[in-house]
């Protein structure tokens, strides 16, 4: 039987998430990520401005396995971010 279990996220590994061009054709690290209040939806970002025309949705799955210090996120409450300076950077929660 198949383990759809591929990440340690709540959220099914393909569930969409949002991400931009700068992640998934540059290599950048991801250094901001929200989960939305009002919808649940979860962001990870490179933390730089974006226009709409640079965003990507991709599954969680896709996300996780190209960072896998996101997990370290997988309980971050909706209404929430997280933001860090680099990848050797830990994480800091804010609401």
């Amino acid at each position: 039987m198949e383990d759809k279990r591929l990440t340690p996220f709540a959220d099914a590994p393909d569930t969409a998430v949002i991400t931009c061009r700068h992640v998934t054709d540059d290599g950048a690290p991801v250094l901001y990520v929200s989960h939305d209040e009002d919808d649940g939806m979860w962001q990870f970002l490179c933390g730089g401005e974006h226009s709409e025309d640079e965003a990507r949705i991709v599954s969680l799955r896709y996300i996780y396995e190209l960072d896998n210090s996101l997990g370290l996120l997988k309980d971050l409450p909706c209404g929430c971010y997280a933001e860090r300076e680099s990848l050797s950077d830990e994480w800091s929660v804010n609401s």
